[in-house]
């Protein structure tokens, strides 16, 4: 009877006592992720800057620990779409753009710690693709929309909390340097707008650790 209440405990105890996060492992976090411009545009023909909206995407990121405390992120996603508009005018075209950002992270605690904290800093690449203006903007004599892809830096905060050996939970926010030069022709004359979307990213999931 007492070998098997000594089992028992053992039982009970390891589980709690798994390493969260360690040098070797690979993870994978998938969940909802909310960009939210915070940017501006230099005055778009006198109508003042250019509003983006919010979008939420499935997001990605493949981790691995180079150490118990340090590891490498990268972050993907599905395509993010974002109307643009001005005050006066409401929404004129619609951007689609991907984020690929990768980064080096700085976990705090032991690794046989259940919650993890981190931070990260890296670099983000963002390219803009099937980009148009809609029938507001047509209306309005606008023509051939191109956005230029944006080379920046990137700033995580996050959370893990391990529920077993494999899942975890995480939550994060992240910020990312994003300019860009948007380009289009208003009643057949070229025009350049230097904007910035810099947006703050809000990540919700969950994580498989191999």
């Amino acid at each position: 009877m007492k070998a098997r209440k000594i089992v028992l405990a053992m039982a009970l105890v390891f589980p709690a006592m798994a390493s969260a996060h360690q040098a070797g492992d690979f993870f994978i976090r998938g969940g909802a992720a909310l960009v939210r411009p915070t940017g501006n545009s230099d005055n778009v023909l006198g109508l003042g800057s250019f509003n983006v909206s919010n979008n939420t995407q499935l997001g990605l990121t493949f981790t691995y620990m180079a150490t118990d405390h340090i590891g490498v992120e990268l972050l993907a996603a599905t395509p993010f779409r974002h109307k643009v508009g001005l005050r006066s005018t409401g929404n004129i075209a619609t951007v689609h753009q991907l984020p690929p950002t990768l980064m080096a992270q700085y976990y705090f605690l032991d690794s046989s710690e259940k919650f993890q904290p981190y931070v990260g800093a890296g670099i983000n690449y963002t390219t803009f693709f099937d980009n148009k203006f809609n029938n507001t903007g047509r209306q309005a004599g606008l023509s051939d929309l191109r956005l230029k892809d944006s080379w920046g830096y990137a700033a995580q905060a996050g959370m893990d909390y391990q529920l077993n050996d494999h899942w975890m939970l995480n939550a994060s926010v992240w910020y990312m340097d994003i300019k860009t030069k948007v380009r289009f022709k208003a009643a057949g004359e070229s025009h350049s707008i230097d904007t910035k979307i810099n947006p703050v990213v809000f990540f919700l999931g969950a994580g498989y650790r191999f």
